[in-house]
């Protein structure tokens, strides 16, 4: 029997707006789904690497610091990170979300065109993703259980260096992303949804170095927006339900623009010691809407800050040693609160070791975060008789190692 493809009941779409902004937003919030670590190296000093940007990850973290770098120069890593959330009710009920692991791969290269003074680069990293899971008995319908995201960048740059203590840099980031989400909601199949998109950003950075000891850092990143293509499936109206029936639908979401300030001292050539402040623009993301509908689900975030702080002690024979710290402002407001987005504040420690060869270099470096109690009494995303069944205590705690090699040629 082929079902007629009706918009399904209103209710049903809400849960299903709801449900989908949840999984594209849990991949875009202040730091909990943004991924800022892109090499072993500037992860162990806190990511404080703006001003600093002296290896391929530089395509990253300021474009303009591969200027830096002579010859040919190759970086590979992966970044492993276990990570859960834990909600306490408002009458003391806990509840766990599910231990989620992720492992992004990252990939850098540059060369130097020597006498012209212009470096190239080329990056490939995910600067978004995580996954949220709640068990099926937390209290949160219809906030939903499961979201998911990827986000894939592919980042080609150009540095110049017109004079010797000041680089520049530019380069277009190609970008692509699939939001999947599936909702169970008690019948013998799951609300999905599953979309993707591809969309266009640059990066840019400066790098200057007035003096041997100190040098300045600013690295810009636009905005992006993914207009997610897909379909969901969901009941059909009467008398067909709660038959399946799947839909085309699209919904827009922005990607912030950032920008990272960056200031390296290095009063002897064994320390290097730098204090960054990073700005992401949340204020653009208002609302979601899913097309086919007139419903709309606002978000209504706030921009946040991450400040970073780090430093490194070089050894002799290419041993070195960094830790570092990361504060990050929570960028969704009480209002609006989703378990499924459970932003907080958060304190992130790092401590890390590597050793450079001739030609060749490695890095390991753990990571810890801490996002602590946050006590959520006025939401008001889900209208209910009661409370809203996301208000409650949450907390966050991560473990992350990553590791890096390089080479020189």
């Amino acid at each position: 029997m082929k079902h007629p493809k009706h918009t399904p009941p209103s209710g049903l779409l809400v849960l299903i707006l709801v449900s989908l902004a949840v999984a594209c937003a849990r991949s875009a919030f202040g730091l909990g789904i943004a991924l800022p670590d892109h090499d072993a190296f500037a992860t162990a000093r806190g990511n404080a690497f703006t001003a600093t940007a002296d290896n391929p990850a530089a395509v990253f973290y300021n474009p303009a610091g591969i200027s830096q770098l002579d010859g040919v120069n190759f970086s590979a890593g992966a970044y492993g990170l276990a990570y859960s959330d834990f909600f306490t009710s408002p009458g003391g009920a806990k509840f766990d979300s599910r231990t989620e692991w992720l492992a992004t791969p990252d990939i850098f290269s540059t060369i130097s065109l020597g006498k012209s003074h212009i470096t190239l680069g080329l990056g490939a990293y995910s600067p978004y993703g995580l996954v949220e899971e709640w068990p099926g008995n937390a209290p949160f319908d219809p906030l939903g259980r499961y979201g998911s995201i990827q986000y894939l960048t592919v980042n080609p740059v150009v540095a110049y260096q017109p004079i010797p203590t000041l680089s520049m840099a530019i380069g277009p980031t190609l970008n692509y992303s699939e939001a999947d989400l599936r909702e169970s909601v008690g019948l013998p199949y799951d609300i999905h949804f599953r979309g993707r998109d591809e969309d266009v950003g640059f990066n840019a950075g400066i790098l200057w170095h007035p003096l041997p000891e100190h040098s300045f850092g600013i690295n810009y990143r636009s905005e992006t927006e993914m207009d997610y293509k897909g379909h969901v499936t969901a009941p059909a109206p009467p008398p067909f339900f709660p038959m399946p029936v799947t839909l085309p639908t699209t919904a827009k979401f922005k990607f912030p623009r950032s920008v990272d300030f960056g200031y390296s001292f290095r009063p002897t050539t064994n320390w290097n010691f730098e204090a960054d402040a990073s700005w992401l623009d949340w204020e653009t993301l208002n609302s979601l809407n899913l097309s086919g509908t007139t419903l709309s689900l606002p978000f209504n975030w706030q921009s946040s800050w991450m400040f970073k702080f780090g430093g490194t002690r070089y050894f002799g024979e290419g041993w070195r040693v960094s830790a570092g710290y990361m504060y990050v402002e929570n960028s969704v407001r009480t209002a609006y609160f989703n378990p499924l987005i459970p932003d907080s504040d958060r304190h992130i420690f790092s401590v890390g070791i590597g050793k450079r060869y001739n030609k060749l270099s490695w890095d390991v470096a753990y990571q810890f975060a801490w996002g602590p109690s946050r006590d959520v009494s006025g939401d008001t995303l889900v209208v209910a008789p009661a409370p809203s069944p996301a208000n409650g205590k949450y907390e966050f705690i991560s473990h992350a190692i990553t590791v890096n090699v390089g080479y020189h040629f």
